[in-house]
Formats: C-alpha cells, sequence, structure tokens
C-alpha cells in the first residue's frame, strides 16, 4: 500500500465524507441497526456516533485499511458499546454464518471490486429475518448526469480510493440476491450531481 492511499487518501475520505449532507444520510440510516450489526467498510468510524446505544449490543467494523483504522481510533474508544475490527475487504467476512442481526453499508460498494461475492458475504452471515440497512450515491436518473458520471469515472475511480460513481446500486443488491423493501432516492444538496445522486433504505 502506497503513500498515498495508506496517509493521503484516508484524510480526504474522512473530510469529504463528514460533511453536512452525507452525515444527514448516516442519521436517518444508522440508528436503524439493532443487536449484533456488522459495518462493511467502517472506514474512519464516521457512522459510530450515530448507532442507538441502546439497540446495538456489538458493531464489527470490517476494514481493509490500516490507515482508515488509524484515523478511527478515538470514535471507536469514545463508542458505547463493543466494537471490533475485522481487518479484511468486503469480499472475505470473517464471521459465522446467521451471525448479524443487521448490515450495515454507508457509502461503501461504490468501492468493493468483487462485489457480488462481497453481497454474498453479507447474504451469508446475516440472519434469517435480518436488514441490510444502506445509503449509496450511485448512479443518476438523468440522462446528462449519467454521461458525465460514465466519463469521470475512470479518473475518478483513480483517485478516490476505487470509488466508482456509476454504479446502479438497486440492481448490484438484486443481483447480490438481495430483495429491496424499502427504497428512497435523491440528489445530496450542495453537492456535485455527478457524484450526489444517493439511494438509501434496506433490503432483505
Amino acid at each position: 500500500m502506497g503513500f498515498y492511499s495508506d496517509r493521503i487518501l484516508p484524510h480526504c475520505i474522512d473530510r469529504g465524507c463528514a460533511v453536512g449532507p452525507v452525515s444527514r444520510q448516516r442519521e436517518k440510516v444508522v440508528p436503524r441497526a439493532d443487536g449484533r450489526v456488522l459495518e462493511v467498510g467502517m472506514g474512519s468510524g464516521l457512522n459510530l456516533p450515530f448507532y442507538d446505544a441502546d439497540r446495538v449490543e456489538l458493531v464489527w467494523g470490517l476494514e481493509p485499511s490500516d490507515g482508515m483504522r488509524r484515523r478511527a481510533k478515538a470514535r471507536v474508544e469514545a463508542a458505547p458499546f463493543e466494537v471490533r475490527w475485522l481487518g479484511l475487504p468486503a469480499e472475505e467476512i470473517p464471521l459465522e454464518d446467521d451471525s448479524a442481526d443487521t448490515v450495515v453499508v454507508i457509502y461503501t460498494l461504490c468501492t468493493v471490486p468483487g462485489w457480488r461475492t462481497a453481497l454474498a458475504q453479507m447474504r451469508r452471515v446475516l440472519k434469517p429475518g435480518g436488514r441490510l440497512l444502506f445509503s449509496e450515491h450511485g448512479r443518476a436518473p438523468d440522462a446528462a448526469v449519467r454521461r458525465w458520471q460514465d466519463r469521470l469515472d475512470p479518473f475518478w475511480s483513480r483517485i478516490a480510493g476505487g470509488c466508482h460513481l456509476n454504479r446502479d446500486i438497486p440492481g448490484l443488491l438484486a443481483q447480490g440476491g438481495f430483495v429491496v423493501r424499502e427504497l428512497e432516492t435523491m440528489y445530496l444538496p450542495s453537492t456535485p450531481r455527478f457524484a450526489g445522486f444517493t439511494y438509501w433504505g434496506y433490503a432483505a
């Protein structure tokens, strides 16, 4: 892992993903988690303050980046519930079948190279009747915006840690074996439209 990926990128992602519109998305989704929670792509721990401590028993934080885990240290220590790091990528979830009551995926599916494998792993560890809570940016409904997403994506993914602008999030979830039970969408305010179209809700 190079200096940019280990030192600079974690700082940029932490700052960029803490802006107001993105934080408001976390506030909509994360408090709905309950029980034993697997958070895929915990990053710098930006979701931790939004969990309802009365509903959450434990959070497993799946995050392969050493740099992101370092940035999360203070947030993990401040959490009023147990947080256990899993230092592996989303394609390699080291939990037993039916381990998690909730899977939380917030601005993560855009970056996972092997998203089919990752979603299969999430299905494997999610208990029957459990929920996958998500908020993800992705492919826009407007043709002009989609054209810009497709043009910018190769460059964007190189500088943004593998983040893709144009992934069809509901389509990915369906192909991964999930059924989307609740879905809302909008362009986040004060965000470039090519990077701001957001899907959120839950899948089973």
